[in-house]
C-alpha cells in the first residue's frame, strides 16, 4: 500500500491580518463610487496588502478595474505603429517652449512624448480618477513630475488661469473609436481648440476620413448571424446583429475580401472641429464579383504631415472594425453599386443599405450601335478594316414625334 502523504501545508495568515482583511473589505463593498473608485480602491489595496491570498479582496479588485478601466488601454499601449506614429507627429509638432495640452491621459505616454520632444510644459487632462493617479505614478517613475501636470478632469472642465496657465500652443488627443466619433472626440476638440488654444494652435491629430467598403467574408456571417445551431434554425435572432463589432483577433479570423475600393464619407479638421450633424448618399463601387455580406466601415488619421494611422483592411494595430451587415447578402458582379446612405451626429454614425445597382450590359457610349445593327454590319478583323459609322439620325417633320427611344443624344 503506498505511503500516505501528509496534507500540504500552506503559510498561514496572523488571524489579526486576517480580520482586518475582512473589516476592510466589508468597508470597500459599501464605499459609494461617486469618486471614481478611489476609496473602494485604497481600502481593498490595504487588505491585500494584510492577506495577499484574500480571495474576495482579489475579485473585488479586478471587478473594480475592468469597471473604472477600459479593456483597450492595454492593447493600445502595446501597439508599436501606433506609439511610433505619434513620437513621430510630436517630435515634429511641439517646439522647445510649447505649452502642451494633451487630452485623454491613459497611462501619460503621450504627455511624456511631448516633454520628450522639448515642452516647456504638459498638462494633461484624465477624468477617471484610477486612471489620472495612475498616469501620475508613471510620470514621477520616469523623472517627468516637474514638466507634466496630470489635470484629474473633463477637458470641459479645465479653466485658464487656474488649471493652466496659458492657453495651449499645441492639442494633442488620442481619443478616436473605431468610426472616430465614438469616444466624443469633435465635441472635446470644438471645446478645446476654441477656449484652451492659442487662435495659431497645431493640433495632433490634424485630420480624418471616415472610408466605407462592400466585403465579402462567411466567416463574418458565421461569428454573427450563424444560421443553425444543432440543426435548429437561429434566424429570427439575426435582427440583434447589425452592426458588427470586431476585434482584432476577430478581424483576422473574418478574412474579409474586398470588393470594391473604399469611398470617403465623411472628413474631419481636427485643427476647426465642428459639431455639426452630416448625412451622405454614397454609391459604393464593386470592382470583383461576389457576395456582399456587409459594408466595412474605417477611417484614416493624418496625425502630422506624412504621418497616418489608420484600421482598414490591411492595416494593424490595436483599432477594432466595425462593418453593417446587409439583411440578405448581394450577390455583385463588377461595375455594380451599393447605394447607402451614412449618418452622423458627431457621436454616433449610422449607415443604411438600400440596394444594389446593377451594372448596364452596354456602355452607354454605345447604345446607338444596337445588336440588329451589328448583325447587319459586322466588324472586320485587320489593320486595314473600316470603322463602321453610326446611321443617320434622320431629322422629324414638323409635324410627327420622335418616339423616346429614338432620340439622338
Amino acid at each position: 500500500m503506498p505511503e500516505r502523504l501528509p496534507p500540504a501545508r500552506f503559510p498561514e495568515t496572523p488571524l489579526l491580518n486576517a480580520q482586518d482583511a475582512d473589516r476592510l473589505v466589508e468597508t470597500a463593498k459599501s464605499a459609494p463610487l461617486t469618486d471614481g473608485g478611489l476609496q473602494t480602491a485604497q481600502l481593498l489595496s490595504e487588505a491585500l496588502s494584510l492577506d495577499p491570498s484574500h480571495h474576495e479582496a482579489q475579485i473585488l479588485q479586478e471587478r473594480l478595474h475592468q469597471t473604472f478601466v477600459p479593456r483597450w488601454h492595454f492593447p493600445m499601449l502595446s501597439d508599436t505603429a501606433r506609439n511610433k506614429a505619434y513620437a513621430k507627429a510630436i517630435a515634429a509638432k511641439v517646439k522647445p517652449g510649447d505649452v502642451v495640452l494633451d487630452i485623454g491621459c491613459g497611462a501619460g505616454l503621450t504627455a511624456m512624448l511631448a516633454a520628450r520632444a522639448g515642452a516647456k510644459h504638459v498638462y494633461t487632462c484624465e477624468q477617471q480618477p484610477l486612471i489620472a493617479q495612475a498616469a501620475t505614478q508613471v510620470i514621477a517613475a520616469n523623472g517627468l513630475s516637474d514638466r507634466i501636470t496630470v489635470i484629474p478632469k473633463w477637458s470641459h472642465e479645465i479653466v485658464i488661469g487656474a488649471d493652466i496657465p496659458e492657453q495651449a500652443d499645441v492639442v494633442i488627443s488620442e481619443i478616436v473609436d473605431t468610426v472616430l466619433l465614438g469616444e466624443g472626440a469633435l465635441a472635446t476638440l470644438t471645446h478645446a481648440m476654441s477656449a484652451l488654444a492659442k487662435p495659431d494652435a497645431r493640433a495632433i491629430p490634424e485630420r480624418g476620413t471616415l472610408m466605407a467598403r462592400p466585403v465579402e467574408s462567411p466567416g463574418l456571417l458565421n461569428l454573427w448571424r450563424p444560421h443553425e445551431a444543432e440543426g435548429f434554425d437561429l434566424s429570427a435572432f439575426h435582427r440583434f446583429a447589425r452592426v458588427a463589432q470586431l476585434t482584432p483577433n476577430d478581424f483576422e479570423a473574418c478574412k474579409l475580401r474586398p470588393l470594391g475600393p473604399a469611398a470617403n464619407l465623411f472628413e474631419f479638421d481636427f485643427t476647426r472641429p465642428n459639431i455639426n450633424p452630416a448625412r451622405v448618399a454614397k454609391d459604393l463601387a464593386c470592382t470583383a464579383p461576389g457576395s456582399i455580406h456587409a459594408v466595412l466601415v474605417s477611417f484614416e488619421m493624418n496625425l502630422a504631415p506624412g504621418v497616418q494611422v489608420a484600421n482598414g483592411l490591411t492595416s494593424g494595430g490595436h483599432w477594432g472594425r466595425t462593418a453593417f451587415l446587409l439583411d440578405h447578402p448581394e450577390t455583385a458582379k463588377s461595375g455594380d453599386l451599393l447605394r447607402v446612405t451614412a449618418q452622423h451626429d458627431a457621436a454616433q454614425l449610422s449607415l443604411s443599405v438600400h440596394e444594389l445597382l446593377h451594372a448596364a450590359q452596354e456602355p452607354a457610349a454605345a447604345l446607338w450601335m444596337t445588336r440588329a445593327w451589328k448583325a447587319n454590319h459586322p466588324l472586320q478583323a485587320g489593320r486595314d478594316a473600316a470603322v463602321p459609322q453610326a446611321p443617320a439620325c434622320p431629322r422629324p417633320q414638323p409635324a410627327q414625334t420622335l418616339p423616346l427611344d429614338q432620340a439622338c443624344h
